[in-house]
């Protein structure tokens, strides 16, 4: 399911919806970014100061009480989730954020960070699927490689956010728990970057979510991919929580702080998770983001599926867990930092052309570079077209400005939904190394001779 919109009066805005679009350019506002939360009322006043009308998405925050948008049929557990989630609210209280903005406003140009986060990446991978091995064959964990490897990865993450999501997006052939951890270790740093976590606290939770799976390998095999457990297997599966920490806090090199992740990953808000059915702030922050990047990567990268599922359909059912199985404002602030179409991400345009997200924008999340695939009747473009949305917009806009052109006159080009992978005959890892490293290939072809007239 694609983005939702409808159109509201500004002064039917409410707290808790998400605004997708405005009636002016966003660059004429201060909001920092294409599509946020109403998190407040200084927020509303602010939208009313400065539109008349705005879009929501109904999908991903509240609808408005006169939509009558029908949405399919609640289901029971929805029912049982909203309600939960009404009872969370009032009983379970968290402290406000810290959150540390622009901490990281360096950054590496996307095809030069990319070189060194390559072979990074297969580092980490070789570091991940040794320690997995060796715990098959003894409790002995070689974590020295895995440590080096994951503040190495934060280095490149924090140098260009974009280059190692590439890397981490793409599926590869690796075993699944083996990409499991990498990924979520990606997201867990993105997110953390974009909150102001200190190098050092990046450095735990990377080193954390690499870690957190490593009692899996007490545990047969059938009864982790098995998909319908029954509750003495749940039971018996949840141990791997148990078994992990016991392997770490035998294993010389890891710090407390790593184990606290591993430890607490699985525990929820409302007290629902596992092992210790902890609650609210009794979580450590950041086995809290540990958490939530967990259940993204389980839902867009769903174990036996042979594609990962669209983005907003992981963050709309992480948005409906707020509050009850995750804390807000961390929900919120992780939607921001990955942004809803993030690197990587199948797309289809207004105009119906399909393509691939493939660098992000962070100013302005909802206007990334596309490279364009297939036309409008879904056909495959004789050559990819890059698309810059923000500079099409600003440019065009530009043209409104000084008068050449009337706004009837202009087509505005934006994304109108993520599409799952498999959706169309898109290689997406094909798409990714001809952008990344296409460049590359012309230099080497010209200095063997073999450049094409």
């Amino acid at each position: 399911m694609g983005i939702k919109q409808v159109k509201v009066d500004v002064n039917e805005v409410a707290i808790g919806m998400f605004v997708s679009g405005l009636d002016r350019p966003w660059t004429q506002t201060p909001f920092p970014l294409q599509g946020f939360y109403v998190r407040d009322m200084e927020e509303i006043k602010q939208l009313k100061s400065h539109c008349n009308h705005v879009y929501i998405d109904v999908i991903k925050g509240r609808g408005p009480v006169a939509t009558k948008l029908s949405l399919g049929k609640p289901s029971l557990k929805s029912k049982l989730l909203s309600r939960v989630a009404r009872t969370a609210v009032a009983n379970i209280e968290v402290a406000p954020l810290k959150i540390r903005r622009n901490v990281y406003t360096e950054k590496e140009p996307l095809k030069k960070e990319v070189k060194k986060a390559q072979q990074l990446h297969r580092q980490v991978y070789q570091a991940v699927a040794e320690v997995m091995d060796q715990l098959e064959r003894s409790d002995n964990v070689p974590v020295y490689d895995t440590k080096r490897a994951a503040s190495e990865m934060v280095d490149s993450v924090l140098r260009n956010p974009d280059a190692f999501t590439w890397l981490s997006r793409v599926r590869e052939k690796d075993e699944h728990t083996y990409s499991h951890a990498v990924r979520s270790a990606v997201w867990a740093i993105l997110f953390g970057r974009h909150i102001g976590l200190s190098k050092k606290e990046l450095d735990t939770l990377a080193f954390g979510a690499l870690l957190k799976d490593v009692g899996k390998a007490r545990l047969d095999r059938e009864l982790i991919i098995k998909r319908d457990r029954t509750p003495s297997q749940q039971r018996e599966y949840e141990k791997f929580v148990e078994y992990g920490v016991e392997i770490l806090r035998d294993t010389p090199g890891v710090e407390a702080r790593v184990i606290s992740v591993v430890k607490h990953h699985c525990e929820r808000l409302n007290g629902s998770g596992f092992p210790q059915h902890l609650r609210g702030d009794k979580i450590p922050l950041l086995a809290k983001i540990a958490g939530i990047v967990t259940f993204y990567d389980d839902t867009t990268n769903p174990r036996g599926e042979r594609h990962p599922l669209a983005p907003s359909k992981a963050v709309a059912k992480l948005y409906e867990l707020r509050n009850v199985e995750f804390q807000e404002e961390l929900v919120v602030e992780f939607i921001r930092a990955i942004g809803l179409y993030p690197t990587g991400t199948l797309v289809e345009l207004n105009t119906g052309e399909v393509g691939v997200v493939v660098e992000q924008n962070f100013e302005r999340r909802l206007k990334p570079k596309v490279m364009l695939v297939l036309d409008a009747c879904k056909s495959h473009l004789r050559k990819p077209l890059l698309l810059d949305l923000a500079e099409d917009e600003k440019r065009k806009q530009s043209l409104i400005d000084t008068g050449k052109r009337r706004p009837d006159e202009i087509e505005k080009i934006e994304i109108a939904q993520d599409l799952e992978p498999g959706r169309y005959d898109v290689d997406i890892g094909q798409v990714r190394d001809d952008y990344l490293f296409k460049s590359e290939k012309k230099s080497l072809l010209s200095m063997l001779g073999l450049s094409k007239s």
